[in-house]
């Protein structure tokens, strides 16, 4: 498939904002619960909530990017009976108020933070599962139609949402780095150890198609002279990413890198040096690793149509 930056955007800062969102409510139940050492200011939540807020507005706006009629974009949430994309748009405004809500009860010193959290939890959670169906309930692009797009979407987000707790918290919350670190670090290691599954998997797919079904002809030796066009065209431009495989392998192996490998480097030399600006550091090499990695994921996706159109005389 062809990979819209507007998406990789939308879904990386949605994804870290529901991570965020996740580190700040788990430390606050488990500190109400004497599980774990409680943060003493309240201002890393209130910040902490108000960046969560922000990353799924800035996703909000990158998503307006994708739609030929932005001043339409209100109508998405009409089939939402049906459509995983319409849930979506309704559940990323439900996140973003919620969070802001328990945000503004912190501030206040609410009573109501713990329930105001609860229902954010629930918007959080049915986001994640909104965003990732939208891929995974796709069955002929065998890349997404699998339950580890669910799991890598969920991961994801949450190791990128507790990498920046911890930069949060190391400027706000000292007492707490240590353990939004070691979260953070054990969360990246899951994410690659489901990742390498996804990516094992796909190697291994075999099209269901062939280029006799494609274009209706039995013969077992067909060759391919053109692809049926003397121009580009939207099946040449929106299903095929444009890419050699050598380029595509790069794109792998950076987002490899990027996104597991130098982040859990730089959290483990953030907690020796006891310095926020590594992991600061950690989150920033992160995300651009995130952005790879989706960007890598959409591009994998193989449509049953390459099988005629790819091909260019």
């Amino acid at each position: 498939m062809h990979p819209a930056f507007s998406v990789v955007f939308l879904t990386t800062l949605i994804g870290a904002g529901q991570g965020l969102f996740l580190a700040l409510y788990s430390v606050d139940v488990a500190g109400r619960h004497d599980l774990v050492a409680r943060v003493g200011d309240a201002r890393f939540f209130v910040a902490g909530a108000f960046l969560a807020a922000a990353l799924g507005v800035l996703g909000l706006v990158a998503s307006l990017f994708h739609l030929g009629h932005p001043e339409r974009g209100w109508r998405a949430a009409a089939q939402w009976r049906t459509s995983w994309l319409s849930r979506e748009v309704i559940a990323l405004p439900a996140f973003i108020v919620g969070v802001c809500l328990y945000g503004v009860a912190y501030h206040l010193g609410s009573s109501a933070v713990l329930p105001l959290g609860l229902l954010t939890l629930v918007a959080c959670l049915a986001l994640f599962a909104c965003t990732s169906m939208i891929y995974a309930c796709i069955r002929f692009l065998q890349e997404w139609a699998s339950p580890l797009t669910l799991i890598n979407f969920f991961l994801l987000g949450s190791a990128s949402g507790f990498t920046l707790a911890t930069a949060l918290a190391g400027v706000l919350a000292p007492e707490q780095r240590t353990l939004y670190a070691t979260a953070a670090m054990a969360l990246t290691a899951l994410a690659l150890v489901f990742r390498a599954a996804s990516l094992r998997r796909n190697a291994r797919l075999k099209p269901k198609s062939s280029l006799q079904t494609a274009i209706g002809i039995r013969h077992q030796r067909i060759a391919q002279k053109s692809q049926g066009f003397t121009g580009g065209s939207f099946n040449t431009r929106e299903f095929f990413h444009g890419v050699a495989p050598a380029g595509l392998r790069a794109v792998k192996w950076v987002f490899v890198l990027f996104t597991f490998v130098l982040p859990v480097a730089l959290l483990a030399l953030g907690l020796a040096a006891e310095s926020p600006t590594w992991f600061a550091a950690a989150f920033a090499v992160q995300y651009v690793g995130l952005l790879a990695e989706r960007w890598f994921f959409l591009a994998q996706a193989n449509h049953p149509q390459n099988l005629y159109y790819q091909c260019i005389s």
